[in-house]
């Protein structure tokens, strides 16, 4: 039995070359607490609907890698699921347990499927204080040939080292609409991107002659839609207080730990941030296929 199961709808699409985006699920699993993880799941979901396109949602379920989830399928995964890193898959699979994807696992099945488009929260990156800490995203930009549309590194991260990161493993870093990297919950960083896109029809050019001459990975930044103010303090307080949280446990935590500090005002900034970062994905997707010449799964 092949590992890999695509559903009717997402197998459709990619033969038809239709505007399709993929979407992780530890958001749903470890991200985000209910009624939010489901909120911003459904949602991105109608948003990419929305613009024309076709939802994948990725996870380890009953023994496979699923590509294009039902709701009871996002139920299961927001009860009971682990976070599953790419170097994860492998395990998960063979135990058959319920596992919630990363971005970098979910850049890999949607490779494996011909899906150049992924919408999420915010990409992992170098963590504050100990850059030997690294996201396993970063290495599956460097060499996954997928657009990761997101408001930035997640916040708690240490951004600029994140960005140099980037730089070393040949990932553009596109500003949507800014020449600033946004920060997550803020819209500013200090941080200046590799380039600038304005608009779906210049990011799909771009994005298409990046391909076209040997680029893997692609970040599309995209300012949130609104922002958290004082979000700097209430982040240095909760690495504070977490020192000794380590490993894959340390952004649930210190995201947790954040939405705590800000009455939960994160927590909705957050979903509203997600579900735009996958409506502007499946624009994109959409004229990368219509304007670009090229099919947007493949």
């Amino acid at each position: 039995m092949t590992p890999l199961l695509v559903s009717n709808e997402v197998a459709q699409a990619i033969t038809a070359g239709k505007p399709v985006v993929a979407l992780e699920t530890s958001i749903v699993g470890q991200g985000l607490p209910a009624p939010h993880n489901l909120r911003a799941a459904l949602g991105c979901e109608a948003a990419i609907r929305e613009e024309g396109g076709v939802p994948a949602t990725v996870a380890v379920l009953d023994g496979r890698l699923r590509v294009g989830l039902t709701r009871e399928d996002l139920e299961r995964i927001a009860r009971d699921s682990h976070k599953v890193s790419s170097r994860d898959l492998g395990p998960t699979l063979a135990r058959g347990q319920a596992g919630a994807t990363t971005v970098a696992a979910t850049m890999r099945a949607a490779a494996l499927v011909g899906i150049r488009f992924l919408a999420t929260g915010g990409i992992g990156g170098v963590h504050r204080g100990h850059p030997e800490d690294q996201s396993a995203d970063l290495a599956e930009l460097g060499r996954t040939a997928v657009a990761v549309f997101c408001a930035g590194p997640k916040i708690i991260l240490d951004l600029a080292l994140t960005l140099e990161r980037l730089e070393s493993l040949s990932v553009p870093v596109l500003g949507y609409g800014t020449d600033e990297l946004p920060a997550f919950y803020t819209r500013r960083s200090g941080c200046p991107v590799s380039a600038r896109v304005d608009g779906a029809d210049e990011a799909a050019r771009a994005i298409a002659a990046a391909w076209q001459t040997g680029t893997a990975g692609i970040v599309v930044a995209i300012p949130p839609p609104k922002e958290l103010p004082d979000v700097e303090a209430m982040v240095e307080r909760a690495v504070r207080e977490l020192t000794a949280v380590g490993g894959g446990e340390l952004t649930p935590r210190l995201l947790a730990k954040v939405a705590e500090l800000s009455d939960g005002r994160s927590l909705d900034i957050n979903v509203d941030l997600v579900i735009n970062n996958a409506r502007i994905a499946a624009q994109v997707a959409r004229a990368y296929s219509e304007e670009a010449g090229q099919p947007a799964a493949q």
